[in-house]
């Protein structure tokens, strides 16, 4: 499935969308270049569940856990980490079956190996002159957007 994203407001209406048809123990890895849309995606997807704390892109942190109304929201950057085997070695198996959230997962191609089957795949890339304007690719979301 293909977005066409104009602008941060679509970006974050289509997070809103996804995060009305899944449930807990989704995963979802967020791929594309630096500024391509990965931390705002995952601001409107907090947003949507009910998160009111600031979301930012836990670069240095790696983890940042949030409640939203109803489940916990587990936000991952893999991007300081060099794969699969440091993930696994801050215990990120925890978060690769969620029982009690959704993990959102930012530079997920680093740790590629070990994403679940069922991970929806959501790529971010800029385009033309807009430079909010983002193609935005989704894999495994079996919904209607």
């Amino acid at each position: 499935m293909n977005f066409l994203s104009k602008s941060i407001n679509d970006t974050k209406q289509l997070a809103n969308s996804i995060a009305k048809n899944v449930s807990v123990g989704t995963v979802i890895a967020l791929n594309g270049n630096l500024g391509s849309g990965k931390t705002t995606f995952t601001q409107g997807f907090a947003e949507s569940i009910g998160i009111t704390e600031t979301v930012i892109s836990p670069t240095f942190k790696l983890i940042s856990e949030y409640l939203g109304n109803k489940f916990w929201l587990f936000h991952i950057d893999a991007y300081r980490l060099k794969g699969s085997q440091d993930f696994m070695n801050i215990g990120g198996e925890r978060y690769l079956i969620p029982e009690d959230g959704i993990t959102i997962i930012e530079w997920a191609n680093v740790i590629s190996p070990v994403l679940p089957e069922n991970t929806i795949d959501i790529s971010f890339s800029r385009i033309g002159e807009n430079q909010d304007a983002r193609q935005i690719k989704i894999k495994g979301f079996k919904n209607d957007i």
